[in-house]
């Protein structure tokens, strides 16, 4: 999407539904009901729900920031709204980690699903359940050609989203049809091991680790690019409901025709859930039961998804790293945007090696990426139920087009639940999200010290709860179950109520920290978009937070 339908604000409701339902409908719809199978059975179809409502709480206090601050790549200023510059880059930087992190996983999903053709060539991508060198330099290649794509013609594909994404929706409804006519066995939800025959824990972990979350994740697209619609108040909250009730009721569809479609025998011999792994899940399924041309169509599909899901992710991540670049956390340049294309080229290239530099290190398989990745996404999640409560203080007379119901109840449950899935990620995901994320604080250190700030324990006073958070969790998280990837030392079920419990001390922690933080005058709170609906907020060049002029187009 070009930076000039940012600031038109000409996008309907419909489009900004489709362009949540893209994103929900990239890759995640074709490897999610395989690997929630593999680890929870059964109980893979609660996962679905159990996601559906943790994305939805989450995203309805985004929502309620969003619609009140409808700034294209709203998500990346969230933080400096509520807690000031150095919660904003980190929070910023998590954000932005999880949405670039999306484009190189779409050309490694058409990769593995390549590895289904019958040709020797295409079968050498994939060995093990890993990418073989061939198989990377195939990723590489796909990710250059989607990126490319962007980089040209952004508008154009941008107005082309509503039909990829009615081509997406359908492919996985003719999926979930064929496969159920093929023949349905209802045996498999209570034999081999019962409904959940890797027990309830498996049932979480499988939340975050098996491509839920991160199938719908594309709620991010809706509130990045929200502040593009016409009436923001109410296209966003109305859109992320529409997108997400419509991609639960499809991966549901899409997991019981999994579930039900495996052959008994195959299962049997597999012994049991655990056992079932394809490379390339539905392709390899409907090989199995003879059902070559969906097989096909599941292989065109492997296609149209991550191109249609990599034009919201090519236009948020560029959006969220020129957010970043205003704030003054990276180079000025990332921000600048083309005079004829209108793309912010500088912030396109970041992303891009980005991306590449994922695919070299932990990209090697589908699976792989997405865990760290879902984690990731968690992490960016945190700091929308603080910054509502943090707002609900210090700006009780901001005017908001959306009101989350019941919000002082609502949000520390949500950032509690944000927490628990954090855990669930398993060990050493967890710990592997809080180093990357962490990077970011010595950077704002730097940053700021060479703006000539000598007082940074100030500056950071707002963030201390965010990196506590971040490192108490890990700390948790190799201490705890060994069903979620710990050492054992924490026994079940007092590690969960550890991670909650502890968590509301964090979110309480939090929205002091915020409101402090307004009252030093460190946030960015200031900015009254909602009031002013036709007008465009600029960062006058060598101006800090709070001295801002407010330009009338």
């Amino acid at each position: 999407m070009d930076m000039s339908a940012a600031s038109t604000k000409n996008l309907s409701l419909f489009a900004l539904i489709m362009i949540g339902l893209g994103s929900i409908f990239g890759s995640g719809w074709l490897f999610g009901a395989g690997q929630a199978a593999q680890v929870a059975g059964p109980a893979a179809l609660v996962a679905w729900v159990v996601g559906a409502v943790f994305i939805g709480m989450i995203a309805m206090s985004y929502a309620e920031v969003g619609a009140a601050y409808p700034l294209p790549g709203a998500m990346a200023r969230f933080g400096s709204i509520s807690h000031g510059p150095v919660l904003g880059f980190v929070s910023g930087w998590a954000v932005w980690i999880g949405v670039a992190s999306l484009i190189p996983i779409e050309s490694i999903a058409g990769t593995q699903y390549m590895s289904s053709w019958n040709y020797d060539w295409a079968r050498g991508l994939v060995s093990d359940g890993s990418l073989t060198a061939s198989g990377m330099a195939m990723a590489l290649f796909l990710t250059f050609v989607l990126w490319f794509a962007c980089y040209w013609s952004v508008a154009l594909l941008a107005r082309a989203n509503t039909v990829l994404t009615l081509v997406k929706f359908a492919i996985p409804v003719l999926v979930v049809a064929a496969l159920i006519a093929s023949g349905f066995h209802p045996g498999n939800f209570t034999g081999h091991g019962g409904f959940a025959p890797n027990g309830w824990s498996a049932v979480m972990t499988a939340v975050t680790t098996s491509g839920v979350v991160f199938a719908f994740n594309g709620f991010q697209a809706v509130v990045n690019l929200g502040g593009a619609a016409r009436n923001p108040g109410r296209a966003i909250p109305l859109a992320l409901v529409g997108a997400l009730s419509l991609g639960l009721v499809i991966y549901l569809a899409l997991q019981v025709a999994f579930l039900g479609s495996v052959p008994p025998e195959k299962l049997a011999a597999a012994g049991g859930w655990h056992g079932i792994n394809f490379a390339s899940p539905f392709a390899d399924l409907a090989k199995l039961l003879m059902l070559h041309w969906v097989a096909t169509l599941v292989q065109f599909g492997a296609f149209i998804s991550p191109c249609g899901a990599n034009i919201a992710n090519v236009a948020s991540a560029s959006f969220l790293a020129q957010n970043l670049a205003e704030t003054g956390f990276f180079p000025k340049k990332i921000a600048e945007v083309h005079p004829r294309y209108g793309t912010a080229r500088p912030a396109m290239w970041l992303n891009l090696g980005f991306s590449v530099v994922l695919l070299l290190t932990i990209g090697h398989s589908w699976e792989a990426l997405a865990s760290v990745v879902s984690a990731a996404m968690v992490v960016s999640y945190l700091i929308g139920p603080i910054a509502v409560g943090v707002l609900r203080r210090t700006k009780p007379d901001l005017p908001r087009p959306f009101r989350l119901p019941a919000a002082s109840v609502l949000c520390p449950i949500t950032f509690a639940f944000a927490a628990c899935a954090l855990y669930w990620s398993k060990w050493p995901n967890t710990g592997k999200v809080t180093l990357l994320v962490l990077v970011s604080v010595p950077i704002a250190a730097l940053v700021l010290r060479r703006r000539g700030e000598r007082n940074l324990s100030r500056q950071f006073a707002a963030a201390w709860w965010m990196i506590g958070f971040l490192l108490w969790l890990s700390m948790l998280s190799a201490l705890g179950g060994k069903e979620f990837g710990g050492n054992g030392v924490l026994p079940g079920g007092v590690d969960i109520a550890l991670v909650g419990v502890s968590a509301l001390g964090f979110y309480f922690w939090a929205v002091r920290a915020g409101v402090q933080a307004d009252r030093a005058g460190l946030t960015d709170s200031d900015l009254t978009l909602a009031t002013e609906p036709e007008a465009e907020l600029t960062v006058l060049p060598g101006q800090r937070s709070g001295e801002r002029e407010a330009v009338v187009s």
